[in-house]
């Protein structure tokens, strides 16, 4: 059900987004003869005519479009013709003719929707700031609520206690749950990658402890192997924390071979007998500079700053096994804003937008200067998916605010100057006003066809992006 409520709210944003370009048409004098609510695939319904405009629903919800009246000279194709209604042909001296207006009064119509879409999303968060008196704060308080049986990590041995408020990790402040998983996942032992200053430094330990080897160890020599040292603590940017930006593991990647040894290696505590494994080429040969970066595949150490009895607690060397968790169980407090009286909701609908928008054109930079992989773009199916949970799990104002969140986003996406799209007429309209010249309706449709099959495309792989992480249970 949750998710049903989601699919008519992302429904609603797209059909306001087209009621902006309908009633801008219709302010300006321009004659609108359709209004699809839909793509134009597959079976068509037309509903009713209200004066010049039929308005359809389409099988493919997930679209929608205002077609303008055509001139007769535009209309060559007798066929195409035949099937248009009487009053979706004008003459082409015609005042209701989008093409006849002046290039003010196309920006109008070409940018409603965006418009819309964004009055749209400030109507949503100020609705839910006055219905529900409050709005959320992008944080939550995160408390340790008890210990897993299962140890993965020395966290109680530290002198971490029930009640904790988790406040800091690597001077970093902790106020999500993807934040604190962050850090158990990429501190644990063993995750396949090593830093170069102690490769260096094992590998110079190595040389010490085992003056005999020189180049490649032979099947059978005892190495000592010496102490195993931390890594550096991970430290990273707040944005990465934030999910905005993919982290990338520090240091160099373990060969297939160094890959292979490892378990080999790190079940001895001081010395290895060294024994070859077979790899498809044959015996797979291991140099002491193998056996130093393994060495150096260990743990980085956590350091934890906790509130109690509202003081700082810091809780030291934190070390997170191969399972990449705390072993704790959470106590998640979502924070919320009061938004009782007019400048309470009016300051917490601005911060809330604010950040909102703020957020998507980082995210939107991220994606374009390449820091993003385009594998992690998401569509409809994630939105109603994730959507759904949010509304299951969280309630209609969460809800209510990702609807919101939706129309902004639905916003900025319409107005990046790609054809096809919204900003691309507006780009073709700001060459008009520059150059004095206008292309060709010939070269122009060329151009907008082009970028919507790229789109449609586009569009598939999403849908392809979104299937395999609900198949693989990625959200």
């Amino acid at each position: 059900m949750s998710q049903i409520i989601m699919i008519i709210l992302i429904s609603l944003l797209i059909l306001v987004h087209e009621i902006g370009h309908y009633v801008a048409a219709g302010l300006c004098g321009v004659r609108v003869t359709r209004f699809g609510f839909g793509m134009p695939f597959g079976p068509s319904l037309k509903l009713f005519k209200w004066g010049h405009t039929n308005f359809y629903i389409h099988a493919f919800l997930f679209g929608g479009y205002v077609s303008f009246a055509d001139s007769e000279e535009e209309i060559e194709d007798k066929k195409e013709k035949e099937e248009l209604e009487e009053d979706e042909i004008l003459p082409k001296d015609s005042k209701e003719l989008y093409e006849n207006k002046t290039i003010l009064q196309k920006l109008f119509i070409v940018t409603a929707g965006v418009l819309m879409n964004v009055l749209f999303a400030v109507f949503l968060t100020m609705f839910a700031a006055i219905y529900y008196h409050k709005l959320p704060l992008p944080k939550q308080n995160i408390y340790i609520g008890d210990f897993s049986p299962q140890i993965t990590s020395n966290i109680q041995e530290r002198g971490i206690l029930k009640g904790d408020r988790i406040y800091k990790i690597n001077n970093q402040t902790i106020d999500t749950f993807y934040a604190l998983n962050f850090y158990a996942r990429n501190s644990r032992w063993s995750d396949n990658y090593a830093q170069e200053d102690l490769i260096r430094e094992n590998l110079a330990q190595l040389q010490k402890l085992n003056p005999q080897i020189k180049d490649t160890i032979e099947e059978g020599t005892i190495i000592r192997l010496g102490e195993i040292k931390p890594e550096k603590p991970l430290d990273v940017r707040k944005q990465v924390l934030q999910g905005l930006e993919k982290y990338k593991p520090q240091g160099i990647k373990l060969s297939e071979t160094q890959i292979k040894y490892k378990d080999e290696v790190l079940k001895n505590k001081n010395t290895y007998l060294y024994k070859q494994i077979k790899g498809q080429e044959g015996p797979l040969k291991l140099t002491l500079l193998d056996i130093a970066t393994i060495l150096s595949d260990s743990y980085k150490p956590v350091d934890m700053v906790v509130i109690r009895d509202n003081k700082e607690i810091e809780i030291k060397d934190i070390i997170i096994q191969k399972e990449g968790i705390f072993g704790i169980m959470l106590k998640l407090e979502d924070l919320y804003a009061e938004t009782k009286t007019p400048k309470q909701i009016i300051k917490g609908s601005i911060s809330y937008l604010y950040t909102t928008t703020n957020t998507m054109l980082y995210s939107l930079w991220q994606l374009i200067s390449g820091k993003v992989d385009a594998s992690d773009m998401h569509g409809v199916i994630a939105i109603v998916k994730i959507g759904g949970d949010v509304i299951a799990y969280k309630g209609m104002l969460n809800g209510i605010l990702l609807t919101a969140m939706i129309s902004i986003n639905l916003a900025i996406m319409n107005i990046l100057p790609i054809p096809a799209l919204d900003g691309g007429h507006v780009a073709f309209l700001i060459i008009e006003k520059i150059t004095g010249r206008k292309p060709t309706k010939e070269l122009s449709d060329k151009i907008t066809n082009f970028f919507f099959a790229l789109l449609l495309i586009l569009m598939v792989a999403i849908c392809y992006n979104d299937i395999f992480a609900l198949v693989t249970k990625k959200f």
